[in-house]
């Protein structure tokens, strides 16, 4: 099959409707619970106790927590005290991971602020980004977590990024790309896999 098949392929597809689930490590399953269930008032949609890793087989037990959105969806964390270190938890900035959450008006923004502030949760912002505002507080787990709301022309603005897009992406490609491969080499941007190729014989 042709480079250009491939990438027509996925347009026979349906498209990804949606995150069901993001998931992070927590330290402690009742510490998260306190911040996204009584903090943020994500209600705790499921906590399930397995003993084995699914698909790969391994005795690892842990606690999978899902906390439940607005859109029904959740986001989720392990609590695995096994292979956790305290440096995993170390505050993250937010360009390492972070997650985001929307509301739909300005005025919910802040009312969200005032109430986590109220809960002794250091929360600072708005900072408006031009497409959205908003605040930025961390976890308990050193996750770096948002409450945004959109831009009143938001739409308007995304359509025109856009037009943009790919080609702001090949202009930082030829800006970057130099100083990537001095830093990752060549073949690690180049693969098109997490995992590099296996090796020819």
């Amino acid at each position: 099959m042709s480079n250009t098949a491939q990438q027509s392929q996925p347009s026979k597809l349906a498209p990804l409707a949606s995150v069901h689930h993001a998931a992070f490590r927590c330290r402690d399953a009742e510490q998260t619970r306190w911040f996204y269930e009584d903090v943020l008032g994500l209600p705790l949609a499921a906590a399930i106790i397995n003993e084995k890793v699914a698909g790969l087989e391994r005795d690892i037990p842990y606690l999978h927590l899902f906390f439940g959105l607005g859109d029904g969806n959740t986001i989720a964390f392990f609590d695995s005290p096994d292979g956790a270190t305290p440096e995993q938890f170390e505050r993250a900035a937010g360009f390492e991971r972070h997650v985001a959450f929307l509301v739909n008006t300005e005025e919910e923004l802040l009312q969200w602020q005032k109430r986590i502030q109220a809960a002794g949760v250091n929360c600072h912002g708005p900072t408006d980004h031009g497409i959205c505002k908003s605040i930025y507080m961390y976890d308990p787990n050193g996750l770096q977590t948002e409450i945004l709301v959109r831009a009143p022309n938001y739409d308007r603005l995304m359509a025109a990024e856009q037009k943009v897009a790919l080609e702001n992406v090949r202009k930082w490609n030829a800006r970057t790309r130099a100083a990537k491969e001095a830093k990752f080499g060549a073949a690690a941007i180049d693969r098109r896999s997490s995992q590099p190729s296996p090796k020819k014989k």
